[in-house]
């Protein structure tokens, strides 16, 4: 890992009108991401950076003191991604907040990295256009950290992770210079795929300032819902495999266990029954919509659900998606949270559902599953007690058990992160599933971007 003295005066010289933070009591706010179980190291300081200019300029005094560079949005990542390390500049996006352009005729949206993801949506929504990536944390999540993951989110299922909606990209690398990759075209094949390559590379390889988004039409007319509740987490994983087998479509489908929907009502009082041992939420969107939800309904069940209800209310629909997107905060409250990302073939969704029950009963932990289950993503959340950890660090039966379930992932022909990225907490593992060809490959592009390692050390590979 990169080491230096380097004083930051220099930096500071370079940009005297930069907001640049060295109180620790300050730069302290800046050192970790949502990945709590990640300890952080001390950063030197911390810019809150304005423009792609002031990013070029301090990358350039970065890679010639040999001093690592840590870029962040809003912190939200779960995999510890955006974690300080010792004598690093984080490099905090979040003010390079502007939306650029929206173009109707185009159906693309030109945004800087610190806009949050809900608001492109929301500005495409006035040209009757949608920005389908809609991570849980939506409203809090900026554009540059679901690029640098390949965040997905609730709609994936049908309108693909944020991979899918990018036309191009204006990345620093790390030695300040300034490249773009693709652009406004739906087509282009010009040279290498370079967007997709810095889409999902955890800030290892450059820092995104700028993208070129695709919107898509926005369905005139409001999705229609469909909940069910099942006797079993099986028994909803079943009824998902047999949606995808059946070939329907929807815009929407999340899995909820017991243990979630009992942290929620305990949390937020929302009347869910106490009993259900697993729900689904489906919606369908656009041409074809109730036909699709009414498909939905019947194989929901089909699989032996006990209660099935369609919707097309608004305030009903959101309603249902609130309880969805508090799965985290509410688990969180139950103790300490390790929360993981695994993803397999659909088809196997029941296999992978029954793999995670057992490796929380094997090593005595409890277990909190969700899932976008329409894209076989589930994510196990750990919960232990602080109690259990005088140190702080994660107990050896939590990590037995996330082990078998990533082993149990790769058994099935999966992988073991759908869209939180491997930041610091999946490193251990990342072999298993790439082997050493490919981990070797990975270096060579990273040797050839970033030759002295100062971005994001300690990250991915």
């Amino acid at each position: 890992m990169p080491t230096s003295d380097a004083p930051v005066d220099g930096l500071q010289e370079l940009l005297p009108d930069a907001h640049l933070i060295t109180d620790p009591g300050v730069m302290d706010a800046y050192r970790r991401d949502e990945a709590h179980l990640v300890t952080p190291g001390d950063p030197l300081a911390v810019l809150l950076a304005r423009s792609t200019e002031e990013v070029s300029a301090a990358l350039r005094w970065a890679n010639k003191h040999a001093v690592p560079v840590v870029p962040r949005g809003a912190g939200t990542g779960l995999a510890g991604g955006a974690t300080a390390v010792d004598g690093c500049l984080v490099l905090s996006m979040a003010r390079m907040s502007r939306i650029l352009d929206i173009s109707g005729s185009d159906q693309l949206a030109v945004v800087q990295p610190g806009v949050i993801t809900a608001d492109v949506d929301r500005a495409a929504a006035e040209v009757g256009l949608m920005y389908p990536p809609d991570p849980s944390s939506f409203e809090t999540c900026t554009i540059g950290g679901n690029l640098a993951t390949n965040a997905g989110g609730l709609r994936c299922v049908k309108y693909g992770v944020t991979r899918d909606s990018v036309l191009g990209l204006e990345v620093v690398l790390a030695d300040g210079r300034v490249v773009n990759t693709g652009g406004r075209t739906v087509k282009g094949v010009a040279g290498y795929d370079l967007t997709s390559l810095f889409v999902g590379s955890e800030g290892t390889l450059g820092v995104i300032t700028g993208a070129t988004l695709r919107l898509r039409p926005r369905p005139s007319v409001p999705p229609v819902t469909v909940v069910a509740s099942f006797p079993s987490l099986r028994a909803a994983g079943q009824a998902v495999s047999d949606v995808v087998a059946a070939g329907l479509v929807p815009s929407l489908l999340e899995l909820l266990d017991r243990t979630t929907l009992r942290a929620i009502e305990s949390w937020k009082g929302m009347g869910l029954d106490d009993d259900t041992q697993a729900m689904l939420v489906a919606q369908a969107d656009g041409v074809g919509a109730q036909d699709c939800a009414t498909a939905l309904f019947r194989a929901f069940e089909a699989a032996g659900a006990d209660f099935v209800a369609e919707s097309s209310d608004a305030a009903e629909a959101a309603h249902l998606l609130q309880i969805r997107r508090l799965a985290y905060p509410a688990t969180e409250r139950l103790g300490r949270c390790l929360v993981e990302d695994v993803g397999v073939p659909r088809s196997r969704l029941p296999e992978m559902i029954e793999r995670i029950e057992r490796a929380g009963a094997e090593h005595d932990v409890l277990v909190a599953t969700v899932a976008h289950a329409g894209d076989g993503n589930l994510h196990p959340t750990f919960v232990f007690d602080p109690a259990d950890s005088a140190d702080g660090e994660v107990p050896d039966r939590v990590w037995a058990a996330a082990d078998d379930v990533f082993r149990a992932a790769l058994e099935l022909g999966g992988t073991l992160t759908g869209e939180h990225g491997v930041g610091a907490l999946k490193r251990r593992w990342l072999g298993l599933e790439l082997g050493s060809d490919v981990i070797d490959l990975h270096r060579d592009i990273k040797r050839a971007l970033d030759p002295r390692g100062i971005l994001n050390p300690g990250k991915g590979f």
